[in-house]
């Protein structure tokens, strides 16, 4: 024993860095262990959580749902007119996140419903479409309610061409509405003369010629398209200048032989070439079909949709139907462009955190290096945040591959009890819209789910597996 006194002790030090601090003043060894309790102290999330983990009807669920992921095969199989989405019917107009009503909805979802009412010509001016929308006489539903997602905004009216990805191996259809490109757009809220303007062209020219080539081709499967972009610098949600070009590339010669006049035939082929993020609907409906074969499955706490409508975050889990679990949304931690600053930017806001869900996007930073210059950070964090989603996923993608991580698969299959458990949100990388409706986008950054809505769906799980 009193050779035990005198040796000079280390210490293991777990939790709070003070004690660590003292010991090290003191002149002793210490060896800090970063911990935090689970669910940030939450005491009903902790003790659902330890229920849960380890649970074999859960984890054969996970299992179950994990599989039906990887083997989803969304190929782009056409375009369709948003009207012949399920459930999509009269005077109703699909928006990005969870279920939020007309007057809690921020400035650029409020623009852009006043933009589609205009588009779809419910009323003849900007003040009317905005008393319309007030009277309740219109419809609000979230996109994910009709198989369907939209960035930003997310509006999606009856009239507007959407993009048909079906996952043949389950023999069902996810669907999104088209890119507009830059600037001045009805997904951040604007709806001026020229958007509604190229909204139109979208709809009698742009979604024509690519129906016809699609058609022709019979369709173009995603995933290897998705991951040759991967290798090429791309992550498939703000960066698509590879995706692009390689859709265009597939479509190149169907848009040809489909013959539109040749002067609409060039429009066509400058709006894809000058458009980088013409892909990103693409991706969001690939992402949904997938994600979508994953949902339904009893007892599984996989994360099948995360979603943000400016006002609230939400996400919904496979095995607990069609429910979703809130939070506040989030600032956006971003770079800002010329003039603009965080006293401007609408709060987290969009569906293409779909990509996310699916392992891309901010789960895929490691492919895209240069994205860092788009939404801030180095190299070196991208890296880091790929590394850091496999803490919080069930599995890792057989298909889309990271070349920075020696090829290794995308971290993918977000498990509500690992966000939990290890206190670590996933990392989502958006666009920043202007508050105000009409500006449109200011700047790009990163943002993290909230914790909270993940220690909601283990409670839920919890309860409803009867463990509560």
């Amino acid at each position: 024993m009193a050779r035990l006194v005198e040796r000079k002790l280390g210490v293991l030090n777990v939790g709070l860095a003070q004690f660590a601090e003292a010991i090290a003043t003191a002149g002793g060894a210490a060896l800090q262990v970063d911990w935090a309790p689970p669910a940030a102290g939450d005491r009903d999330a902790a003790m659902a959580l330890a229920r849960l983990v380890n649970a074999p009807a859960i984890e054969n669920a996970n299992r179950k749902a994990f599989e039906a992921f990887l083997a989803a095969s969304p190929v782009l199989r056409g375009v369709a007119s948003a009207r012949e989405l399920p459930g999509l019917t009269g005077r109703m107009l699909l928006h990005a996140g969870p279920p939020i009503e007309w007057a809690r909805m921020c400035g650029p979802m409020q623009g852009a419903i006043v933009g589609a009412i205009l588009y779809e010509g419910w009323a003849k001016n900007a003040d009317a479409a905005r008393a319309l929308a007030a009277s309740g006489a219109v419809r609000f539903e979230p996109a994910h309610h009709h198989a369907a997602v939209g960035p930003m905004a997310g509006i999606i009216s009856p009239s507007m061409p959407v993009w048909v990805v079906e996952d043949t191996a389950h023999a069902r259809r996810a669907y999104s509405n088209f890119n507009e490109g830059l600037g001045k757009a009805l997904r951040f809220g604007a709806y001026g003369a020229e958007v509604l303007a190229r909204l139109k062209w979208i709809e009698t020219v742009l979604a024509p010629a690519a129906g016809a080539a699609l058609a022709s081709l019979g369709g173009i499967e995603l995933k290897p398209l998705m991951a040759q972009a991967l290798t090429m610098g791309d992550e498939v949600h703000n960066r698509n200048a590879a995706a692009s070009a390689l859709l265009l590339r597939r479509l190149a010669g169907a848009l040809v032989r489909a013959a539109p006049a040749p002067a609409a035939l060039g429009e066509v082929f400058d709006f894809i070439a000058g458009n980088e993020h013409f892909f990103l609907n693409v991706s969001m409906a690939a992402c949904k079909a997938m994600l979508d074969a994953a949902h339904g499955v009893p007892g599984s706490s996989l994360v099948t949709a995360m979603a943000r409508n400016g006002v609230e975050f939400g996400i919904r889990v496979s095995g607990l139907g069609e429910r979703w679990f809130t939070a506040p949304a989030a600032a956006v931690d971003g770079l800002y462009f010329a003039g603009y600053s965080a006293a401007d930017a609408a709060r987290d806001l969009g569906d293409s955190a779909i990509t996310e869900t699916a392992g891309l996007g901010g789960f895929a930073m490691a492919a895209a290096p240069a994205i860092v210059k788009f939404v801030g950070g180095s190299p070196e964090d991208a890296i880091e945040n790929s590394l850091r989603m496999r803490q919080v996923t069930l599995g890792e993608s057989s298909v889309f591959q990271l070349p920075a991580l020696d090829f290794r698969g995308t971290a993918c299959g977000i498990d509500a009890r690992r966000v939990v458990d290890t206190g670590i949100e996933p990392v989502i990388n958006t666009g920043i819209a202007h508050r105000a409706p009409g500006v449109g986008q200011i700047g790009a950054g990163l943002t993290r789910a909230p914790l909270a809505c993940f220690a909601q769906a283990v409670v839920a799980l919890d309860a409803q597996l009867g463990r509560g």
